[in-house]
């Protein structure tokens, strides 16, 4: 009976072409659309889901609620690991991991110097390595990083450094040109979906530093993981961090500090405990979920749209069936294997276009996203469920419509437009349709809007043609700063030079408690920048009262921003000059100048309060101010030069705006992908549209050719197969406007500095759906005015 009814099927399909190509045309992109959007969605779901005791591993967070405002913060104290694993009888394990970085020298046999690289490298406690089962290829993790200056490589690693990962164990490795560590293990490569990219693990009992028994000290670096015994509550196990925050928190610490428990798998989703770099908010999958759907929904419009509009075209058919004894369910699954195998076709199809589109897709996202059946079997059964949701939506109503023709009327050609599926349905469907178009429009609108605001946006400072070249900060290296900023300043075109720990705009943003000399009470942390005397011209920035830093090298004055005037109360700049600012207790020194405010994070948030001064120790970026049209011929220069001073570590450098373009990728990502659906969808509804036309207009053939006859002109006929469509479109805009209004305020909200929502972007988006389709529309209708009355009336 299915060979039968595949047979029909393929016969009506090949007997109508054009109905045929519309429907395969708009399911095959539509589902494209949809394969790629789950294939991304799946990469970011499956992010840290590779671990048997996932639902247990927690990360410590710390966060700060002061009067105005409050901060998140991924790190806590060094100290906390051992004091959790001390105070919490719930916690199976504990392990601290330090981010940190270096230079990796590998010699050969001979003592030549064979590999010096700059490699991201982790302190590890092996404890850390009871939380997460990663596969160890040699050594053990309990006792492969038990003892200082050992280090463990992954299987990639191992490989680069010594050829085969089977000779890595016993191997020495020379670390930032002063330690020697033994390689004591080797594990296999972590997999791009993890949060944790581990390549070179280092022993955390060589690990020193100065706040390493501090717990008013916070990096984003030191991070702490926990393995909860199984059956612990976890609202219980925050209760109990209430206490132990209380326990180990400075009575003398400004605003209220917690810490909390984050689940693994939401630290990939999280953008408040991080930069956003790297990271996927759940707003966004949800934001690409519902245009996926928006896509198949306007696809699955297209074809009940056509194939109500063919039913007439078929009446016969069906009436001479059931005369011959069909019943209504044999019809029915007539219908919806005709459904079926254009879905089935358009599907395969769409394999073949997701395909296509993968690499861009790829570099898009910037993520090993792939499209194989074998390695990720939910993608098969996506597509299984995917033909089946598509060949039921689509094919249902209008296989449950036309299969309930009466016969009699049928045959006899009786079968009007309001019985063969309704024009009521037909019509809200193409609402429905268009609404989905002009959302997307105004989206896409508001997003492009918000990205070139975020651009054109004066951040306090000039980005321009500014490279971020890294320096060694190690004491050895504190000699030769001067030289190399003399020598990078003679280069032809090198306007300034600035010794700084960070740039104005920066992930690396330290928050200290301070005490300055007039304010008694202060509810807020500043945040600390190390910069010289050369910093304020390099970067542009403007100072409002009192004077830049002077030449030194280590802590002798402080410059403020007008944001931490503010906060103290303070009116006129002029009056926090010559003022004595403390930081962290020990760290005092007069403030000289006040600096206009700068944007220190990213236009999502508030501009902190700031503290500039000047500590050689702690610079690690000489900043190079160029002009604009040397920038090829100066960088070679520059990194010729800092080779020349410290031969024995690893170059590198960035430019200033391509590290603030880094902070608005998931913006661009979803700008772009706006514009690329936006304008599938109106592929989508422009096919769909020119078909739902050329059956209304064949439908009228008879009455366009009396019309005519009666002395109709063609506009007027145009106009008339037009007028409903425009009305639709009409009514779509007053649906779809307040909807895309609710959107685009929400989305705008989670900026601090943002666009004013216009009238604009609405407006447009009604002239684009409007244009579309007195295009469309009346493309079609004009042909049908055209014609000879002589040829639809001569058979009358």
């Amino acid at each position: 009976m299915f060979k039968l009814n595949l047979k029909i099927a393929l016969r009506n399909l090949w007997k109508h072409k054009s109905y045929t190509f519309i429907n395969v045309a708009g399911l095959t992109i539509g589902m494209a659309s949809c394969i790629l959007i789950f294939i991304f969605i799946r990469y970011h779901l499956s992010f840290d889901e590779q671990f048997a005791n996932k639902d247990r591993i927690f990360r410590m967070v710390t966060y700060w609620k002061y009067t105005e405002g409050e901060e998140f913060q991924r790190g806590t104290p060094r100290p906390l690991p051992a004091a959790v694993r001390n105070d919490f009888s719930e916690v199976e394990q504990a392990g601290a991991i330090q981010g940190s970085g270096g230079i990796l020298k590998i010699r050969d046999e001979s003592g030549k110097e064979k590999i010096k690289t700059a490699e991201d490298v982790y302190y590890v406690e092996p404890q850390f390595f009871k939380i997460f089962d990663y596969k160890w290829l040699q050594g053990d993790p309990q006792q492969a990083l038990s003892n200082p200056n050992t280090v463990a490589l992954s299987e990639k690693m191992a490989t680069r450094f010594f050829g085969d990962w089977r000779k890595a164990v016993g191997q020495t490795i020379n670390f930032q040109n002063k330690t020697d560590l033994k390689v004591t293990g080797v594990f296999e490569n972590v997999p791009e979906n993890s949060s944790i990219p581990l390549k070179v693990v280092i022993s955390y009992a060589g690990y020193t530093n100065p706040n390493l028994r501090k717990w008013g000290s916070v990096s984003s670096s030191s991070q702490c993981y926990v393995l909860l015994k199984a059956g612990t509550e976890l609202v219980q196990m925050q209760a109990q961090l209430r206490a132990f925050a209380k326990k180990y928190n400075s009575d003398k610490e400004v605003g209220e500090r917690k810490y909390f428990l984050q689940p693994l798998r939401e630290i990939h989703h999280d953008e408040r405990y991080g930069s956003g770099r790297g990271t996927m908010p759940m707003k966004q999958i949800w934001g690409l979920g519902i245009i996926g759907l928006f896509l198949l929904i306007t696809a699955c419009i297209n074809f009940i749209n056509l194939a109500t509009a063919q039913a007439i075209g078929r009446s016969k058919e069906v009436g001479v069936r059931k005369v011959m004894g069909s019943l209504r369910s044999q019809l029915m699954v007539q219908f919806l294997t005709e459904t079926l195998t254009i879905t089935v076709f358009a599907v395969l199809l769409a394999c073949a276009v997701t395909e296509l589109a993968l690499p861009g897709m790829a570099s898009l996202f910037r993520g090993n996203v792939t499209f194989s059946l074998f390695a990720h079997p939910v993608i098969f059964v996506f597509l299984f469920g995917l033909v089946l949701l598509v060949s039921f939506l689509a094919g249902f109503y209008p296989a449950l419509v036309i299969s309930g023709f009466n016969p009699a009327l049928a045959i006899k050609n009786k079968i009007s437009s309001a019985s063969s599926g309704g024009v009521g349905l037909r019509k809200a469907l193409v609402i429905v349709q268009f609404s989905i178009t002009v959302i997307l429009i105004i989206a896409t609108l508001v997003v492009l809007k918000q990205m070139n605001y975020m651009r054109e946006k004066s951040l306090g400072f000039n980005p321009s043609a500014v490279a971020l070249v890294d320096v060694p900060s190690d004491s050895l290296s504190l000699e030769r700063y001067a030289g190399l900023k003399e020598r990078v300043l003679k280069l032809p075109g090198v306007l300034h030079a600035s010794f700084c720990s960070a740039s104005p705009s920066s992930d690396s943003n330290n928050m200290d408690n301070f005490s300055f000399e007039t304010s008694k009470e202060r509810d807020f942390q500043v945040n600390t920048k190390q910069a010289d005397e050369d910093y304020f011209k390099t970067f542009g920035l403007k100072i409002i009262a009192g004077k830049p830093l002077s030449k030194s090298d280590t802590l002798k004055e402080y410059v403020i921003n007008e944001t931490m005037l503010r906060k103290l109360n303070i009116p006129d700049p002029q009056q926090a000059i010559g003022k004595y600012l403390n930081i962290s207790g020990d760290q005092k020194a007069q403030v000289v100048g006040v600096v206009k405010d700068f944007n220190n994070l990213n236009l999502r948030e508030a501009i902190s309060p700031i503290a500039l001064s000047s500590s050689k120790i702690r610079s690690t970026t000489l900043a190079v101010k160029l002009q604009s049209g040397a920038l090829m011929s100066t960088m070679p220069a520059i990194e010729k030069t800092w080779n020349d001073v410290f031969p024995e570590h690893v170059y590198g450098a960035v430019f200033m705006e391509d590290e603030i373009g880094r902070y608005y990728e998931g913006e661009q990502v979803m700008g772009t992908l706006f514009k690329v659906f936006a304008g599938t969808i109106i592929f989508i509804s422009f096919i769909g549209l020119f078909g739902l036309i050329s059956f209304i207009a064949a439908q009228r053939t008879r009455e366009v050719a009396i019309r005519k006859v009666l002395g109709a002109s063609n506009l007027e006929l145009v106009h008339m197969l037009n007028g409903s469509f425009l009305a639709m479109v009409f009514v779509a805009n007053l649906v779809a406007c307040p909807l895309a209004y609710i959107f685009a305020s929400k989305w705008l909200s989670g900026y601090t500095y943002r666009i004013e929502l216009s009238i604009w972007p609405f407006l447009i988006a009604m002239l684009v759906s409007v244009v579309i389709t007195l295009i469309t529309v009346s493309v079609r209708s004009y042909q049908t005015a055209l014609k000879n009355p002589v040829d639809a009336l001569k058979y009358e």
